[in-house]
């Protein structure tokens, strides 16, 4: 049986890696090439991605494909979402990329407001408002006459910027503009309302393309450099997310997924966007998806909670091993303390611990004291959550929501996946755990004529990956403790 290889480029907010990719018949294997940091840089006062570095650890993981002699079918890029680079006229480069992390956008939204209302904004583009989200970058930046994008030519997506730096093609991929803030999420295009209001126009943007489409062939210069030949770029779902959502080993279409990792991101995929009313108060949004779908979701704080604790705990010399401490939380006592995991607080504080302690305090609950209460607390506040969440969910979707399926580096937490099935009260199955690399992979087969539909894509996962499934325990102790959640659930501290 003929073995297909694939070149996917999977670069997240803190590493990137490159990844081979092989599929043979309806089965698919992948092998870490490279890994490397993405670091942020912090200078004249704002935040940059080093997009030049980024391009040099691609070339560097073409080069062992090229030193391999393995005949590679094509190349896909998915990145993080919202950041763009400016180019000018001469096709070059003007500056490094803004991080969405930069300070810039703090208060953009309400300034924006006046221009266009959060409601009108919603309906256009069924996007949540978060402050970094593209249209507010452009929005301060405009505001400030700022000379990189007075002097810009075109405009591109991080992702479609490193395809462009590949083969000089400019395009646009539809599943990252989505989450800009920019698109008309009906006609699933670039509102020109919107793009008029920060002094862009849709011109400024590349060719746009959708998953799967080709995007160009290595340039000569790139060819040089690596040793390879004319090979295609494609269009891959170009958000991190969109591509991960394409591995969710799910037969059938009523189901929900959890992107569980740092961030974890809870939601259902739908042919037709969903803008309510309601959805506007829940702050859902709704981003492109692969084969014409809509990513019907919400951010929700996931295991960076615990991952602060445990920085801290390393910094002090008191961090025990993983195993240890996840063994430590199942001796704690259930349901001692919980937390809202989106509480402000948590999103970036000085320690994690402290905040934790000081919501306990505030909501009259004893406070954690071992790592094993902390994590304890973190496990079943999460679960407890994603109730939440999915209740919410189940309430807009279309259809009646039958499995959970969890993906991402959490669905290796047994732990959480069975307090996650014991609190929404449905089956939950786990895995994969490298689901973007996945989905990455088989868009690129899709466009090489391999594959077909998403069930066929699904399929393949299912034949390539082994899952866990959990059934619902405990339903009248979980549902009490959903009680005691709601009533120290807080927004506000």
């Amino acid at each position: 049986m003929n073995k297909i290889h694939f070149f996917a480029i999977d670069l997240g907010a803190t590493s990137g890696r490159t990844i081979l990719g092989t599929l043979c018949g309806k089965e698919i294997k992948y092998e870490e090439l490279t890994r490397f940091p993405n670091h942020i840089i912090h200078a004249t006062g704002h935040c940059y991605w080093d997009i030049y570095a980024l391009y040099n650890e691609i070339i560097r993981g073409l080069r062992i494909v090229s030193e391999k002699k393995i005949r590679i079918e094509s190349i896909g890029i998915d990145t993080w979402g919202v950041d763009f680079v400016c180019i000018d006229k001469g096709g070059e480069l003007i500056r490094q990329p803004y991080c969405y992390r930069d300070p810039m956008t703090e208060k953009a939204p309400e300034d924006y407001f006046n221009k266009v209302s959060r409601k009108e904004l919603y309906d256009i583009t069924g996007i949540q408002v978060l402050n970094f989200n593209t249209l507010y970058q452009l929005h301060v930046l405009n505001s400030q006459d700022n000379t990189a994008l007075r002097e810009a030519d075109k405009i591109l997506f991080v992702p479609d910027a490193l395809a462009y730096l590949l083969t000089g093609e400019k395009v646009t991929e539809y599943t990252i503009a989505s989450t800009g803030q920019m698109l008309d999420v009906r006609k699933r295009t670039f509102s020109d309302k919107l793009l008029s209001s920060v002094g862009v126009s849709a011109s400024q943007f590349g060719r746009f393309v959708q998953p799967g489409e080709q995007i160009g062939v290595l340039s000569s210069e790139v060819r040089s450099l690596t040793g390879l030949g004319a090979v295609p770029v494609i269009a891959v779902a170009e958000h991190d997310t969109g591509s991960a959502v394409v591995a969710v080993p799910a037969a059938g279409s009523n189901f929900a997924y959890l992107s569980s990792g740092t961030w974890s991101l809870m939601g259902i995929e739908t042919k037709e966007p969903i803008v309510t009313d309601e959805s506007l108060k829940q702050n859902f949004t709704n981003e492109g998806g692969a084969e014409g779908t809509i990513r019907f979701l919400k951010n929700i704080c996931g295991m960076w909670l615990l991952e602060s604790c445990r920085r801290e705990w390393r910094d002090a010399g008191k961090e025990c091993s993983y195993p240890e401490l996840i063994d430590e939380a199942m001796k704690a006592e259930a349901f001692r303390s919980l937390i809202n995991p989106d509480a402000p607080c948590f999103a970036n504080p000085q320690s994690m611990t402290a905040a934790i302690r000081e919501y306990c305090r505030k909501t009259g609950q004893l406070v954690p004291e071992t790592q094993g209460e902390f994590a304890r607390c973190i496990f079943e506040s999460l679960a407890l959550r994603y109730k939440q969440v999915f209740t919410l969910l189940q309430e807009m979707a279309p259809f009646r929501i039958g499995t959970l399926h969890i993906i991402g580096g959490g669905s290796r937490n047994n732990h959480l996946n069975q307090f996650t099935c014991n609190a929404i009260g449905i089956p939950v199955v786990a895995g994969p755990d490298e689901c973007t690399a996945l989905g990455n992979i088989l868009l690129q087969a899709k466009a090489a004529g391999e594959v077909g539909s998403l069930d066929d894509m699904r399929e393949v996962v299912r034949n390539s990956v082994s899952t866990k499934r959990f059934e619902p325990e405990e339903q009248e102790l979980w549902n009490k403790a959903y009680e005691s959640y709601l009533s120290v659930y807080r927004t506000d501290i």
